[in-house]
């Protein structure tokens, strides 16, 4: 009789495999398919990785410059220029778990009930990251200044020839945050081409102005405007110790962290863990223009 063999076959790709296939396929979907277009669409070329509780600041300078008509052999008086900072909050590590139970599974199936609602768990986590940011920007920046126009396009024209003065030693691309109504109301039937990254819709070189980013978080009337180069992102890095703790698949810089389908037999449920900490800021608060539309008599 031959003899017959019991044990699992070398190489089988088992349930672990699979599971571990499914959370860098989230990763991947979350860093490199949504993250980094919203990073390219901002122009964020600065990436500062943060520690816990770290504070984060918005630069202020203010000053004045003394008159270079100075006679021959007099002394040169000195301009005198100050940096300050205000606090905007300290970055910290945000934590989402989910269940799913046997039951949830007996009825809807282990893909629906499981892996698509882990997609839904960190498109909420890409919600959370927008709302963050734009939030921020809708509140009050001290020391930003102030734009206005009859209409949209007067508007962003008047705050696209502050950034220029703002950011004159630099090539300053600008980005514009609008409220969808009022850019419904200067399109009227115009045909326009949207784009989408990250769950935000935006229009790249719009009126030659810059790239304008829709969001209702902007108060309908009002927009916020700055220089690309502006832009920065702070994260906490979801790799090294943390990951190897809570078994955690991250990206290769750390960005999120994901654990799905792990049982609570407690319970009787699967669980996800999703793990992050990455918030966008502006640094100088005198390159952040606070515009408003109004409207036409």
């Amino acid at each position: 009789m031959a003899n017959v063999v019991t044990t699992a076959e070398t190489n089988l790709i088992g349930a672990q495999q699979m599971a571990r296939a499914r959370e860098v396929d989230l990763v991947y979907q979350f860093t490199h398919t949504s993250l980094n277009k919203l990073i390219e669409v901002l122009g964020v070329t600065r990436k500062v990785p943060m520690m816990e509780g770290t504070t984060m600041y918005v630069y202020t300078t203010s000053g004045t410059l003394q008159s270079g008509a100075v006679p021959e052999g007099e002394i040169i008086p000195l301009s005198q220029y100050a940096r300050t900072k205000t606090a905007v909050g300290e970055i910290t590590l945000k934590k989402w778990r989910k269940a799913t139970s046997a039951e949830a599974i007996k009825k809807s199936g282990y893909n629906e009930a499981v892996r698509e609602t882990d997609a839904a768990l960190v498109r909420g986590v890409q919600a959370g990251i927008r709302t963050d940011f734009f939030s921020f920007l809708n509140g009050t920046i001290t020391g930003s200044t102030a734009a206005t126009g009859v209409g949209l396009q007067a508007a962003l024209a008047d705050a696209w020839g502050k950034l220029q003065v703002a950011f004159e030693d630099d090539t300053a691309e600008a980005v514009y945050f609008v409220n969808p109504t009022d850019l419904a109301t200067y399109l009227g039937s115009a045909t326009i081409t949207m784009q989408t990254a990250f769950g935000l819709n935006y229009i790249e070189n719009f009126l030659g102005l810059g790239t304008v980013v829709l969001t209702s978080r902007v108060t309908a009337g009002t927009f916020v405007a700055t220089a690309k180069e502006n832009i920065i992102m702070y994260y906490l890095t979801m790799n090294g110790d943390i990951a190897q703790a809570f078994s955690l698949t991250t990206d290769e810089l750390g960005y999120i962290g994901i654990k799905s389908g792990y049982q609570n037999e407690e319970r009787a449920q699967i669980e996800s863990l999703v793990m992050d900490g990455i918030q966008f800021l502006v640094e100088y608060a005198a390159g952040v223009i606070k515009g408003t539309i109004t409207a036409s008599a």
